[in-house]
């Protein structure tokens, strides 16, 4: 842990992510509130927010991870955030003349410069973090995203209401500014590829494929991530009427459990970098993925605040612990020149598998019941658990 915090490539990623984390949440939380007031709540409207956010990842998650291969990944992330910058200074004047809608572009773009800048960062942490500090530096990264969960709508909401959706999309014009200063102190990376052309990029992409098919590991993570994610769609909306229905209580109490489950995933991420390097690895994401089954269903169950709030928790905390050996996993296990193309390939699976089960979700409440929807969702995560004993780790 001490050589984590003195490595000057991960604290630079470290604070460019919460940087970008800032960013994320003050722009999600500005734009529902614009959105909602503009369209006094439509829904349709407010779900085109979500389609704006997730379309891209179809559209450029693979291309953008050939290209995150190919390209340097300081440049490529410095290039991400000049790009953002750019982006809304426009949107600025648009929606300061009265055209609301370009705030759906400030979300298209900055999920297409995801596609990009994420595979990016991962390689470097490939390329200048030890291995045996990479799942502390996992588990870091993913405590930033669990404070950020509990603490990030929080943030959003009060910039929005204080100040109003100008200066919220102002302020990311600092964001991807300070950002891009940070990462111009990364070191460069040399250039190991061959001019870009349409030829290159398939054979790139075809590469890919045949690295994926050669790594059993890598196959099984790809069904396990789609079966995870379309067990997790079917509950994802539905969060809200577990509050209402099962618990009694009023809507705006669904921010305590979100917040019940940030605080998980934080104590998980605590957790995990203590004991870097000894947790065992297909025994914590079977168990995680089991306990988060099983926690599905008794949160359906449960008509206690108190019961439901504990499983919030404790998933949470097991969940953590699954993403850092997952993550850890995927970056000892793939090679650096090969991270852009497998997040490429992986991350589509799992969005899509996601949105089916969300699809579907609405529909099969109607269908049968809430219980029976918590119950589907509970015994297919619980399927995930089982696929995921199929992985073989090296210790």
């Amino acid at each position: 842990m001490k050589g984590l915090l003195q490595n000057r490539v991960f604290l630079l990623v470290m604070a460019s992510d919460v940087l970008q984390q800032v960013g994320i949440w003050v722009r999600n939380m500005a734009l529902l509130y614009y959105v909602v007031q503009q369209t006094q709540g439509d829904p349709v409207a407010v779900s085109l927010l979500t389609v704006a956010e997730y379309a891209p990842i179809f559209l450029f998650s693979l291309v953008g991870g050939v290209l995150a291969d190919r390209w340097r990944p300081k440049r490529t992330m410095i290039w991400g955030d000049i790009l953002s910058f750019l982006s809304i200074v426009p949107i600025l004047f648009v929606v300061a003349w009265g055209y609301w809608q370009a705030v759906f572009i400030v979300t298209m773009i900055s999920a297409i410069v995801s596609q990009f800048s994420q595979p990016s960062s991962s390689k470097l942490l490939k390329t200048h973090v030890p291995e045996k500090e990479l799942t502390a530096a996992i588990a870091m990264i993913q405590m930033v995203s669990s404070l950020f969960i509990i603490l990030g709508p929080i943030l959003g909401t009060f910039v929005y209401y204080t100040f109003g959706v100008m200066v919220s999309l102002g302020s990311l014009l600092v964001i991807f500014a300070l950002s891009a200063c940070l990462l111009l102190f990364l070191p460069d990376s040399p250039r190991t590829m061959e001019r870009l052309s349409v030829q290159a990029l398939i054979r790139d992409f075809g590469d890919g494929l045949g690295y994926m098919r050669k790594q059993a590991n890598l196959k099984v993570l790809l069904v396990m991530f789609g079966v995870l994610a379309l067990g997790a769609g079917l509950t994802a909306p539905l969060d809200i009427f577990l509050v209402t229905q099962r618990l009694g209580l009023a809507e705006a109490d669904l921010q305590w459990f979100t917040a019940l489950s940030g605080l998980g995933l934080l104590i998980g991420a605590i957790i995990a970098a203590g004991l870097s390097g000894r947790l065992k690895g297909r025994g914590v994401v079977f168990a995680g993925l089991l306990l988060l089954g099983a926690g599905t269903m008794i949160e359906v169950w449960s008509v206690w605040p108190v019961l439901t709030g504990g499983m919030r928790l404790v998933t949470g905390l097991f969940l953590a612990l699954t993403q850092t050996v997952i993550g850890t996993y995927m970056l000892t296990l793939v090679q650096a020149e090969y991270i852009g193309r497998i997040n490429g390939l992986i991350t589509p699976v799992f969005t899509g598998c996601t949105l089916i089960g969300t699809a579907l979700s609405g529909m099969l409440v109607a269908q049968s019941s809430l219980i029976f929807v918590y119950m589907l969702s509970g015994l297919i995560l619980m399927l995930a658990a089982l696929v995921a004993l199929r992985l073989r780790f090296s210790s």
